[in-house]
């Protein structure tokens, strides 16, 4: 199962020429290793590296009579080899083929969700850099705090993103590892020299340990990889969902001269981008959960992780290729209003200013207690009856015995609140030209 989703590279990767294009590389590769031991004689290792090839669909004509795909395969190999095909798959085990080839397709689709991650990173720093300073109210809870800028949202989102490529670098590295150890891992009819061999020319590693099967723990960091990965997609998304919202609208998907958002109304513009990634984020979330269950088998190997693999392999990573393309589109066309964050930040009438307060008076004296009294009934007062927080505190006698009209100003500044935005950004990019 692929997949509707499917972007051209990563969906290649999981063709049925290219899976069965690998299997040859590794039964090839193995000939080779076993003709460096003398186990096959190099007139048949030419031979079949000559005339080794195959069809899908001669393949899949076999597999409907024999009802096991390896074997399928081989036999069609064979059927273009000829004689010294028997040499083919020799002392191996179906598994050996299966797990090392399904190492090779996730090390090569992690490759690209690198390269889309680099490329989501570059688009949140220019967009980080370009808001560095716009300001806009923060909000915990759903309710204005404290002011923030567009730029320190997108830098956070760079931030996390950078994490998510590390992740992705070490699960390609926890993922390059094959097995040519044969039934259960013991190399009984086959040197571990052959996987060895393998393994360093396909550019995997060989797995220290394995039985019939590499262990799914492995598998499972991937697929749990892909899973943060799609819920910071997820996460920033739904960031954009919010502040699209008719009563925010801070910042909005770019909607196209004919888009349409609604059958019924025709004024609808709708976060359909983003909507779309947090109901993706869904089923990766779920595949990596399938891939936890693929960890616990029977003994040496049993086939249950088999059927989910097929599954999980080609979804989560295409789903995850597709959901990084689609939401760098969104970010690099995102439309910003930085009025409507001015207008959205002063609907308060600068009760945000309150925590200033409360640490001015506490450093004049007053109990954080008393302090936190007073700049509390003050500040429900400013949003209950919609006038200026920062005239009422002037105006209050507690606040005046301990507050100059100039030291209210100071601590109602929004310099003093973004005071460190360049420095966190310098902790963020390094050193980079101020916009």
């Amino acid at each position: 199962m692929i997949a509707r989703y499917t972007r051209k590279e990563m969906g290649r990767i999981w063709e049925p020429e290219n899976r069965f294009r690998t299997w040859l590389a590794i039964e090839v590769c193995a000939c080779e290793a076993l003709a460096q031991l003398g186990e096959i004689p190099r007139q048949s290792l030419k031979n079949i590296k000559q005339k080794a090839s195959f069809t899908v669909e001669r393949i899949d004509a076999i597999e409907r009579e024999v009802k096991h795909d390896v074997i399928a395969f081989l036999t069609s190999v064979a059927e273009h080899v000829g004689e010294d095909a028997r040499y083919i798959h020799l002392g191996l085990t179906s598994s050996d083929i299966l797990d090392t080839s399904f190492s090779l397709l996730l090390k090569e689709a992690a490759d690209l969700i690198i390269k889309d991650i680099e490329k989501l990173l570059r688009v949140l720093k220019k967009k980080a850099l370009k808001h560095r300073k716009t300001v806009m109210i923060g909000r915990t809870h759903g309710i204005h705090a404290e002011p923030i800028t567009f730029g320190f949202k997108m830098a956070l989102w760079y931030e996390e993103m950078k994490r998510n490529l590390l992740r992705m670098r070490r699960a390609q590295e926890t993922i390059s590892y094959g097995k040519i150890s044969g039934a259960v891992g013991t190399f009984a009819h086959v040197s571990p020299f052959v996987e060895d061999y393998v393994c360093k020319k396909l550019g995997l590693k060989p797995d220290p340990i394995s039985t019939q099967i590499i262990q799914r723990d492995r598998h499972a960091e991937y697929f749990a990889t892909l899973a943060v990965i799609a819920s910071s997609l997820d996460t920033f998304a739904q960031e954009i969902r919010l502040l699209q919202r008719t009563e925010v609208r801070e910042a909005e998907e770019y909607f196209s001269e004919k888009q349409k958002g609604s059958s019924a109304m025709p004024h609808k513009r709708n976060p359909i981008l983003s909507e779309n990634l947090s109901g993706l984020a869904r089923i990766v979330r779920s595949n990596a959960l399938a891939a936890l269950e693929n960890i616990p088998l029977w003994h040496e190997r049993d086939i249950s992780h088999s059927s989910a693999e097929r599954v999980i392999g080609p979804d989560s990573t295409i789903l995850v290729d597709f959901m990084l393309s689609r939401f760098t589109s969104v970010v690099e066309q995102l439309v910003v209003y930085p009025e409507a964050m001015e207008k959205n930040l002063n609907m308060t009438n600068g009760i945000f200013f309150s925590q200033g307060i409360l640490l001015a008076l506490a450093k004049k004296g007053m109990s954080r207690e008393d302090a936190y009294r007073v700049v509390q009934k003050t500040a429900l007062k400013a949003w209950d009856t919609n006038k200026d927080f920062k005239d009422i505190i002037k105006k209050d006698g507690t606040v005046k015995k301990h507050l100059s009209a100039r030291e209210i100003e100071q601590c109602c500044s929004l310099k003093h609140y973004l005071q460190y935005i360049d420095q966190i950004f310098e902790r963020v990019f390094g050193r980079t030209r101020k916009s």
